[in-house]
């Protein structure tokens, strides 16, 4: 900043040179350089059940959680239909192969599966990108002290 101390903190995001130097850019979104920008390999852990809301039941009960998988690729989509079409014959590949991938995580989509009898309603909840996720694992309690 021109004044030493900034007008607002000793630091601030809103003027480009204290951002910088705290990992910002000039939007005040956190840099892709700085490691805290990049969620840091912590392991994220959710709990078996979870109490949220039902559109079928509507109203809030227990959900069980498991983790969305994508199926298997069907052979007859019609974009599949299309791409075996133009690929067969002469003539080499025709379509591009997909080379440069940027990320190294997925976004994790939690499977939130109602747990009343006469509703088994199922809906989807992607939460963010982590490269550690577990369900229903050992919860963080308080350290236990020496003394």
């Amino acid at each position: 900043c021109t004044a030493l101390p900034c007008e607002h903190y000793a630091y601030c995001i809103s003027c480009s040179r204290c951002a910088w130097s705290l990992g910002y850019s000039s939007t005040g979104r956190p840099r892709r350089t700085d490691p805290r920008a990049l969620g840091g390999d912590a392991m994220v852990n959710i709990p078996k059940t979870k109490r949220t809301y039902c559109k079928r039941c509507n109203k809030h009960s227990v959900h069980k959680v498991t983790q969305y998988k994508t199926g298997k690729a069907s052979l007859y989509a019609q974009g599949k239909r299309r791409y075996d079409r133009k690929q067969s014959g002469f003539g080499g590949q025709t379509k591009p192969i997909f080379r440069k991938k940027a990320k190294t995580t997925k976004k994790i989509v939690l499977r939130l599966s109602c747990t009343d009898p006469e509703c088994k309603a199922v809906h989807l909840h992607p939460i963010k990108r982590c490269k550690h996720f577990e369900i229903g694992g050992d919860k963080k309690g308080k350290s236990t002290s020496l003394f």
